[in-house]
């Protein structure tokens, strides 16, 4: 399995986006990356087909060249030995859990996930034997605690899904490596432009490559990413559960890439000015934003982001009915789930990324019916403020319409 990456540290993150997976020797080729579309590939004779085996050259399912460009760019973005693409971001996580784990073994989550994410570690791996401790997500006396003499995964996701949580990279390494446990991230919040969570010895690191490594809307598709040992564990279960990715959508995904460098830190700028209107807004009980003074883990995201992401999550003041009517009343800001692409998106978490968590869960979690959460794209600042304005205001007006 050739999954390595070539560690070009000289090169900035822009440039890694781009160039990346490039060879960069002159030569009379293509400058786009060209789709393999197909399904398998010829062989000379047996022999042949025996080494390939292993090669992106042998069955799509096992890879194929335009996977591996893509696979490469992350790797590079990353700074880690090498990458995976899914079929989407859950088959990422699952693929990865279940290639790394068994039956009697034991897991330390943070309590703050994707609703996929809880759903499988709490409703599906107990069927195959194995246990997850949820703890408070900052609370990390309570991972320590959680720990057992059979744990082998410490489950981490950062920024996280809604509420924008930060977790301290460096303590949960720490932890990791003091017990002799994987970590595992969900950085998809995050993107390669903004943390990269490798860089603070986090062993695996997980994107819905969905959302702002395609950057468009318009493919599903997971990565993992992390040292070479690893990958050729995880490549061998997604030989077996076919969990690959389709190599047009691969396509689409590196030239979703190129552009990583550029829209992400235009999301973080406008999104830190959707945040501090928010903040200041008659209508709003609270907001959720790393690159917020009031933030919690405020200093901790400053030290380990170069960006605070381009997604913000607030409570209005009111009724989960007043949190669907201003939803319902933004123009600009798309009602639809998922997230991470050039245009803006808001959705209701407990109507659609934590629709699958119990209520009791969604609480601890800190997920109300009140909570909306925005998806700030690469649109004008202003416009965007001033249709949160509209929405908010529109709500404002009816409370005030007298009954009778």
């Amino acid at each position: 399995m050739k999954r390595q990456s070539r560690h070009s540290e000289t090169h900035h993150s822009e440039t890694k986006a781009v160039r990346g997976a490039a060879d960069l020797e002159k030569k009379n080729g293509p400058m786009a990356t060209p789709i393999y579309q197909t399904s398998t590939f010829e062989v000379t004779d047996n022999d042949e087909q025996l080494r390939a085996t292993d090669t992106d050259h042998f069955y799509t399912r096992y890879g194929n060249p335009t996977n591996t460009v893509a696979e490469k760019t992350i790797a590079e973005l990353e700074g880690t030995e090498g990458a995976l693409t899914f079929a989407s971001g859950m088959g990422a996580i699952t693929t990865t859990i279940m290639a790394l784990l068994k039956s009697g073994d034991h897991v330390v989550a943070q309590r703050d996930i994707y609703g996929g994410a809880s759903k499988f570690l709490s409703q599906w791996l107990p069927k195959m034997g194995i246990e997850t401790k949820f703890v408070d997500t900052t609370q990390y006396e309570q991972h320590a605690r959680a720990i057992r003499p059979n744990t082998k995964l410490l489950y981490l996701e950062s920024p996280t899904n809604p509420t924008l949580r930060v977790v301290d990279f460096k303590k949960l390494a720490a932890l990791a490596r003091q017990h002799k446990l994987l970590s595992m991230i969900d950085s998809t919040f995050g993107t390669p432009v903004n943390q990269h969570p490798a860089e603070f010895g986090i062993d695996l690191v997980m994107h819905s490559g969905t959302k702002y490594l395609a950057g468009h809307s318009d493919l599903i598709c997971g990565a993992v990413s992390g040292r070479r040992e690893l990958m050729e564990r995880i490549w061998g279960t997604r030989t077996t559960l076919g969990n690959c990715m389709d190599p047009h959508a691969s396509w689409m995904l590196v030239r979703g890439l190129k552009t990583l460098a550029l829209r992400v830190p235009r999301q973080n700028d406008n999104a830190l000015r959707v945040a501090g209107f928010l903040s200041q807004h008659a209508k709003v009980r609270s907001v959720h934003y790393p690159f917020l003074k009031s933030h919690p883990e405020y200093s901790v995201a400053r030290e380990q982001m170069s960006g605070g992401g381009g997604m913000v999550s607030f409570e209005v003041e009111g009724t989960g009915e007043d949190a669907r009517r201003v939803s319902e009343a933004m123009r600009l800001f798309t009602l639809a789930p998922s997230l991470g692409s050039v245009e803006s998106l808001v959705s209701i978490p407990v109507l659609t990324s934590h629709a699958m968590v119990p209520a009791a869960e969604r609480a601890k979690m800190g997920v109300t019916e009140q909570l909306i959460r925005l998806s700030v794209g690469i649109e004008n600042a202003d416009d965007l403020i001033a249709d949160l304005e509209r929405a908010l205001e529109a709500v404002s007006a009816r409370e005030r319409v007298p009954v009778g």
